[in-house]
């Protein structure tokens, strides 16, 4: 499997817009209730808001055979190498392939980062697997009131 890493591009959006989607549909299953789950997609993934990201943000995809298959955004970079992870998503069959490990250690090279900061919801086993498994650690949890949702939120970091 030949996986590229590359800067987005706005050409890339439609299929970043579907990776976010069907990644947060399978993730959030029996964790947010769908309704929640595709007002978030709509607001948080809208064009515009896709744009936005791109010109206030860092963000990478994974490609395979040049079909975007994940992503990653990156914000709030510091001085000190300390940048938050914001999103990195794989569309689920292309997960457990070392994508997103790849992802993950590329676009922290090209970022030259020190520290990476992830909030997850504790109960994405997905997220919180992978990110343990990449050494990050758990430095707090807390309620976070998610669009009238409640959800238990861990916050992680990676020092590299």
């Amino acid at each position: 499997m030949n996986v590229v890493i590359r800067k987005m591009k706005k050409k890339d959006i439609p299929e970043v817009q579907d990776v976010a989607k069907t990644s947060w549909n399978a993730t959030y299953e029996g964790i947010i209730p769908a309704c929640i789950q595709q007002n978030f997609l709509k607001t948080a993934y809208s064009e515009t808001m896709m744009k936005r990201r791109l010109k206030n943000s860092v963000m990478y995809v994974a490609e395979v055979d040049g079909k975007v298959v994940g992503f990653a955004n990156f914000t709030s970079s510091s001085k000190e190498g300390k940048v938050e992870l914001a999103a990195l998503y794989l569309l689920p069959a292309y997960q457990g392939n070392g994508i997103g490990t790849t992802l993950l250690q590329e676009s922290m090279e090209r970022l030259n980062s020190s520290e990476v900061h992830v909030s997850v919801e504790k109960n994405n086993v997905i997220g919180t697997t992978f990110y343990k498994a990449k050494g990050f650690e758990v430095v707090s949890e807390f309620d976070d009131d998610f669009d009238g949702h409640m959800l238990q939120t861990v916050n992680m970091v990676l020092k590299v």
